[in-house]
């Protein structure tokens, strides 16, 4: 984490799982909608989705884990020194912590896909749980740091104790369409503001931010805002695109349904008129 790169990979991966669950919480709406009789069965590529989410959740923990770990000044896998009575690289075990419990959070979502014995919200409790102990972690990760350190940090709780908080009103509000993208919504927040933080501290352009300047601190909390702004307009164009492709998909799909039918019949009239002149 103590470089740009550090920042800009979590980014990345908070940047596309919340457009991931843009667009599949965007279909399952679509699809709910359009089932008869209020019927809420899920069609099994929801399922595939499902599995390839949780799948790469426990892939990318994994990753973490490794490399938080075993890289070249890692502790690898040693919590405490017994020579000198210290710790070992904590900022590294606080890391892989967190990466342990998405990685928890993708294992609860197979299983909840994959057993109907499961509690139902068991994968959204796990998504909260795991984004709470990454904010209660961050929470105590940037103490005794310069002041703009500290601050564009703690803006970051912002996101991720909402999205802990949302996520856990959907283990009790299932289906709820507005938390489904509210919560792809911060975690696009927390995707992008990761890549800020990295422009801050670790700028590429070389020009280092004072980080006890107090104007700083009032431009990064403005900006944080700019970022929320951003985040929302992405998911609302977000789910326009998906519906609008997903009625011109169907509306094909019916107009060829309707061909095939209307064929059908003229084929059936055809072969009644000829059985009827071979009767004459």
């Amino acid at each position: 984490m103590a470089n740009f790169g550090g920042h800009a990979i979590p980014g990345t991966f908070f940047l596309f799982y919340g457009f991931w669950l843009t667009v599949k919480h965007t279909l399952q709406q679509n699809w709910r909608k359009s089932q008869p009789n209020g019927r809420q069965n899920m069609s099994p590529l929801f399922k595939k989705m499902d599995y390839i989410e949780g799948g790469f959740k426990i892939f990318a923990s994994f990753v973490g884990i490794m490399v938080e770990q075993f890289v070249v000044d890692g502790p690898h896998a040693h919590l405490l020194n017994t020579d000198n009575k210290s710790w070992v690289k904590l900022m590294n075990w606080q890391h892989s912590t967190m990466y342990l419990f998405f990685g928890i959070s993708g294992i609860a979502l197979v299983t909840s896909t994959k057993s109907k014995q499961a509690p139902l919200g068991v994968d959204r409790l796990a998504l909260s749980m795991a984004l709470f102990v990454e904010g209660f972690l961050f929470y105590y990760h940037v103490h005794s740091r310069p002041p703009l350190d500290s601050h564009i940090h703690s803006l970051l709780l912002v996101a991720v104790f909402g999205g802990s908080a949302s996520t856990m009103l959907e283990v009790f509000m299932r289906d709820n369409f507005i938390l489904e993208l509210l919560r792809g919504c911060l975690f696009i927040l927390q995707g992008s503001w990761f890549f800020q933080i990295g422009f801050v501290l670790y700028p590429l352009n070389g020009v280092e931010w004072d980080l006890t300047l107090h104007d700083n601190i009032m431009f990064i909390t403005m900006c944080f805002c700019w970022h929320l702004a951003v985040a929302l307009v992405l998911v609302t164009c977000t789910v326009c695109v998906v519906c609008c492709t997903v009625k011109r998909f169907s509306g094909r799909a019916q107009d060829i349904e309707i061909g095939m039918r209307n064929t059908s019949s003229e084929t059936s009239c055809q072969k009644a008129l000829l059985e009827e002149s071979d009767e004459e």
